[in-house]
C-alpha cells in the first residue's frame, strides 16, 4: 500500500498553485460571484494551461494522482469551478462531467455553465441534465434530470473522493490563514499565536486536518487499485472530510473573530464556497447513515479502522 503522491503529482499541484496564484487567487470567487454566467471565460482558460481536461483519472494511476492535486490546489484557492465534477466525467456518457446527487432535490454548484452534465445516485442510477435553476448561494442550481440508467455505481468513488480533495485543499488555506492571522494580530503586548488556547485550538484544526489528507490518499489508493470496497472508502473519506471541515472552520473563525465573516477577507470566501460541498449531495449525518446502511455489521477495512 502506497499513500504517498507521486513526485510528477506534487510538482502539478504546485504548477497549479502558482497559475490560480497569478490569475487572481482569491479574486477569482469574487468575480464569480458578481457574474457567474463568466466563470467559463474567467477560470476555463486557465485550466485548459494546466493540461486539466487532458487528464484521464479513471484511466491511468498517475493520473488519477495529478487530478487529485490539482483538485487540491483548486480548493486551496476556492477556485469557483467544479473541477472535480468536471474530472469525473463517465467514458461512457456524451457528457462534460458527473455530479453526485442525492435521490431527492438533486443539485450542484454549477450554475452559469452551459455544459453537458450527467448526474450519479450512490445507487448508481445515472441520469442527464435537462435543466437547472438560476444561480443560488456559492452559485448552487437545482437540476432537473432524465434518467438514462442505472449502471453508475463505479462511477460514484471517484467523484465523491476528488471532491473530498477539494475541500482538503480549502482546509489548508483556512489553516494557513488563520496562522498568519494569529501572528500579525497582537493582544496585551504579545501575538496572539503565543497564547496557549490559540495554540492548543491550531493543534486540534491541524490534526483534523492532517488526519483527512492520510484518508484522501487512502480513498484515492483504492479507487486506483480497484477494491471492491472503493465507494465504501469514499463514503467514509467525505464523512471524515465533513467532521474534520466543520472544526477547522470553527476554529478559523473563532481565531479569526467578527473579520473573519466579512467579504474583505479570504477566509470568508472560502467558507462560503465550502458550503456546497459540505452539503452536496448529502450533509455528515445523511452521508454517515448511507455509510452505515452499505457496511452493516462488516464495517470497514482498512485505515478506516
Amino acid at each position: 500500500m502506497n499513500l504517498e503522491l507521486g513526485a510528477d503529482a506534487h510538482e502539478y499541484g504546485r504548477a497549479a498553485l502558482r497559475a490560480f496564484e497569478a490569475a487572481g487567487g482569491d479574486a477569482l470567487a469574487v468575480r464569480a460571484d458578481a457574474d457567474p454566467a463568466g466563470r467559463e471565460q474567467l477560470v476555463g482558460p486557465i485550466l485548459h494551461g494546466l493540461g486539466a481536461f487532458d487528464l484521464k483519472p479513471r484511466a491511468d494511476a498517475d493520473e488519477l494522482e495529478a487530478a487529485a492535486a490539482l483538485c487540491r490546489s483548486a480548493g486551496y484557492w476556492a477556485v469557483p469551478y467544479p473541477l472535480a465534477e468536471c474530472l469525473s466525467a463517465p467514458a461512457d456518457l456524451d457528457a462534460d462531467g458527473l455530479i453526485v446527487v442525492a435521490e431527492h432535490a438533486p443539485a450542484g454548484a454549477v450554475a452559469g455553465l452551459s455544459k453537458r452534465w450527467a448526474t450519479v445516485t450512490l445507487a448508481g442510477a445515472r441520469s442527464t441534465v435537462t435543466a437547472q435553476s438560476a444561480a443560488g448561494p456559492a452559485l448552487v442550481a437545482e437540476l432537473t434530470l432524465t434518467e438514462v440508467d442505472r449502471d453508475g455505481a463505479d462511477d460514484v468513488a471517484l467523484a465523491l473522493a476528488l471532491g473530498c480533495w477539494t475541500l482538503l485543499g480549502m482546509l489548508d488555506r483556512a489553516v494557513d490563514l488563520t496562522i498568519a492571522h494569529v501572528q500579525l494580530r497582537h493582544q496585551f503586548g504579545q501575538p496572539l499565536a503565543k497564547f496557549q488556547g490559540v495554540q492548543f485550538q491550531l493543534t486540534d484544526a491541524e490534526v483534523e486536518r492532517s488526519g483527512l489528507e492520510m484518508l484522501a490518499k487512502y480513498a484515492l489508493w483504492s479507487i486506483a487499485t480497484g477494491r471492491g470496497e472503493a465507494v465504501d472508502d469514499a463514503l467514509a473519506l467525505r464523512s471524515a472530510a465533513l467532521e474534520a471541515a466543520d472544526v477547522v472552520f470553527r476554529v478559523c473563525h473563532q481565531l479569526h473573530g467578527a473579520v473573519g465573516f466579512c467579504d474583505e477577507t479570504a477566509l470568508s470566501w472560502l467558507s462560503r464556497y465550502s458550503q456546497p460541498l459540505r452539503r452536496l449531495p448529502w450533509g455528515l449525518s445523511a452521508t454517515r447513515d448511507r455509510l452505515v446502511r452499505r457496511t452493516g455489521r462488516a464495517g470497514l477495512a482498512g485505515l478506516y479502522t
